[in-house]
């Protein structure tokens, strides 16, 4: 049955290629591998793909001048736009499986990988996610993906980090929580916060929720101003969060605000209005103020002329990963592959090293605390290295 869908498939590609359209570059020869990228390019959480697509082509690309992997293979990457949108992100990789693509990197987000799901693992291909945060990609209901793994850590420990941070560094024992509904990702960091804010001794005063399309958060956030919170843990996506941010300060709001690794970047800051963004905080995977970060950041801004995020970074070592894979296998066969990511050890990445649990598939890293930090007279403000928190 699979081999008449692929074959049923490729009929339709052909017609559409000869229609002049495409997904992406031409597939790979004798001496090349393709390799699909499969990103939010565009759509409500563009910000994350972008940045981790150019942090995955700026490792390959080093790589392939650097002699290829297999002996002088070159890696040939298909860029694919999910449009940060679950529906799409399953057609596309529907498409991508006929291919002959030895791996997916990509999607950034829980909800545009859990689509792609039952494709990878139907036609078993390795598919490592920058940023996929959710607890059940990796392991789901006591069964282990075993296509699927990634380079980031996940949602329980990012609730763990906020609280710890809150407990420990802010010291606030009342804290509000405000939770996106839409999806996932809030949800999770919300509840692995609260587990553990309040086995700590910590409050949760206030508890609201909302929609992450919604504009307008002034009767939520007076709500929670009724309840006199020391801070607000917000674990939400970009967008969303830089309007939360202006209009909890345009009420008055001065207590801090923090959150998850969704905070990452420049657009929370350009949403809120740097004027609004004192004392906001939030857990990521790297700090680009890191001096061990400081030659990623140069190549980098040498490629493409602009600092890189946390995003860009993981998109940079989940390339890594696949390279390390490739090679360990010694081979483009996708379960040899799929074997050897499941037993890398000691990965030398630029967001840390990498060792993935065989059980689990989960990176075993720390996460650090950034803090905005307000320019002074015209200088831009940027984000700094506060804290740093290890797995327990």
């Amino acid at each position: 049955m699979k081999k008449i869908f692929k074959v049923a498939l490729a009929a339709v590609l052909s017609l559409s290629l000869l229609a002049g359209c495409s997904i992406g570059a031409s597939s790979g020869g004798e001496d090349s591998i393709n390799v699909a990228a499969l990103f939010e390019l565009t759509g409500d959480v563009a910000q994350y793909g972008q940045a981790g697509l150019k942090g995955a082509k700026l490792a390959i690309k080093q790589q392939n001048e650097n002699g290829g992997v297999l002996d002088g293979k070159t890696i040939n990457l298909i860029e694919t736009d999910n449009k940060s949108d679950p529906t799409e992100s399953a057609t596309q990789a529907e498409k991508l499986v006929d291919r002959d693509v030895v791996a997916v990197l990509g999607p950034m987000t829980t909800r545009t990988i859990k689509a792609v799901i039952p494709t990878v693992t139907s036609y078993e291909i390795p598919l490592i996610t920058p940023s996929g945060t959710g607890e059940d990609l990796t392991v789901e209901n006591g069964k282990l993906n075993e296509w699927i793994f990634r380079a980031c850590f996940m949602d329980l420990f990012q609730g763990e980090v906020g609280a710890r941070f809150a407990l420990d560094d802010l010291k606030v024992k009342n804290v509000a929580l405000l939770i996106s509904t839409s999806g996932d990702y809030s949800r999770g960091l919300g509840e692995a916060f609260k587990e553990v804010f309040t086995a700590g001794g910590g409050t949760i005063v206030a508890e609201e929720n909302y929609m992450d399309q919604d504009k307008d958060f002034r009767a939520v956030l007076n709500r929670i101003k009724g309840k006199n919170p020391e801070a607000i843990y917000v674990p939400g996506y970009y967008e969303a969060v830089g309007v939360i941010i202006k209009q909890a300060r345009e009420a008055g709001i001065t207590v801090p605000i923090f959150g998850g690794d969704g905070f990452n970047g420049n657009e929370t800051t350009r949403i809120a209005g740097a004027n609004n963004m004192s004392e906001v905080y939030y857990s990521d995977h790297v700090a680009t103020d890191d001096p061990g970060l400081q030659e990623f950041i140069r190549q980098y801004e040498e490629e493409y002329g602009e600092k890189p995020t946390g995003f860009a970074a993981l998109g940079y070592d989940t390339a890594q990963m696949l390279i390390a894979g490739i090679e360990k296998a010694g081979s483009t066969d996708t379960k040899a592959i799929r074997d050897a990511l499941e037993n890398l050890q000691d990965l030398q990445g630029v967001t840390g090293t990498i060792t993935v649990d065989p059980t689990t598939h989960n990176p075993k890293k720390s996460a650090v605390i950034l803090k905005y930090e307000q320019g002074e007279d015209d200088e831009e403000g940027q984000w700094v290295f506060t804290s740093r928190v290890d797995p327990q």
